[in-house]
């Protein structure tokens, strides 16, 4: 701790916060941040977060079990706020005594934020407006993620650069914000410590180190890849809400495209409504993840990175990512 003063001192409401040494969170990535990569994270002084994902409550109930087996330091859970079963994960969260919980990928529905916040447990949450933002924060959120259409996975469509000018002098001296997507050295860390966020988090960076169950394919995939690799899928039909995705192109970007083209036309001739075409999307998209990151699928499964996949170049233990961040974040601050 004593080799990082200015960057320390600049997380201290973060690490605060999180009970942890270094203000560095871990994306939740589905499939990859499980049991193994959460617990090296936490044990590295960081932040791990479960990817919950489409977990039934006795699956989430197991991997934090067996994440609480690996690390005796603090670790978060992720819950996708569409989940139909939130509530009921939520109840699983309380009987392990989480200590942080993140609600991501939309509004909380109502009574899940207090339903969290009953039990003792911190809440943290995304938000792509500033209004939004405030809202939440002001009825109950504990900390906010700002997160940049730089980063892999479902994205808004602001960039990082601008979200960070646009919110953290609004809310920084009030409220815990950490800042995400695009970030992959210590340089970024401390560029946006400065602009007042309490710490960061980091998804890409962390999704191949040696730690990682993910397949040796999907890492060999990232550290090939370039930035501009890592782009953001198309909508085709404006009447399916299809969230962006950003993974790396291949033959699965292209499976996804033509997947919309099809149920388009089921729609059109009236053999699915537009809520069985919603989730023949989103059933594609968790099939095809699974298949790149488990059975290392990298043609036709889902490549999801951000575009700071351009950054890796090896595998490396999480101990050794977390320490190269927080030496180049001290080193920039000292330059300064």
């Amino acid at each position: 701790m004593t080799n990082y003063p200015k960057t320390s001192a600049l997380m201290a409401r973060g690490r605060e916060f999180l009970g942890t040494d270094y203000a560095i969170l871990c994306g939740a990535m589905s499939w990859v941040s499980e049991r193994n990569l959460v617990s090296a994270i936490s044990n590295g002084g960081g932040f791990g977060v479960i990817a919950c994902g489409a977990m039934t409550p006795d699956l989430l109930d197991a991997e934090i079990a067996a994440t609480r087996a690996l690390t005796d330091k603090p670790f978060g859970v992720n819950l996708i706020t569409m989940h139909p079963q939130l509530f009921d994960l939520i109840g699983v969260c309380e009987k392990h005594g989480v200590s942080h919980v993140v609600l991501a990928g939309g509004i909380p529905p109502k009574g899940s934020v207090e339903a969290i916040k009953a039990f003792g447990a911190k809440v943290i949450v995304f938000a792509p407006t500033l209004a939004l933002a405030k809202k939440l924060l002001r009825s109950g959120a504990d900390a906010l993620v700002i997160e940049g259409s730089e980063a892999g996975g479902h994205i808004g469509p602001v960039a990082t650069s601008v979200l960070a000018q646009e919110f953290l002098p609004e809310l920084a001296s009030e409220f815990v914000v950490f800042v995400a997507g695009g970030i992959g050295t210590g340089d970024m860390i401390a560029a946006y410590l400065e602009m007042g966020a309490s710490g960061v988090q980091l998804g890409t960076r962390f999704a191949c180190a040696q730690e990682s169950i993910a397949h040796p394919d999907f890492k060999k995939a990232f550290f090939r890849a370039k930035a501009r690799d890592a782009e953001t899928s198309v909508q085709v039909d404006p009447r399916l809400p299809v969230i962006p995705v950003r993974a790396l192109k291949n033959k699965g970007t292209e499976e996804f495209t033509a997947k919309q083209r099809e149920v388009a036309k089921l729609l059109d001739a009236g053999e699915v409504d537009m809520l069985e075409a919603q989730l023949q999307i989103e059933h594609f998209w968790a099939g095809a993840l699974r298949r790149a990151v488990i059975d290392g699928d990298v043609e036709s499964g889902s490549l999801m990175a951000g575009q700071s996949v351009g950054l890796l170049k090896e595998e490396e233990p999480v101990a050794d990512i977390i320490t190269q961040l927080m030496e180049q974040s001290e080193a920039a601050l000292t330059r300064r």
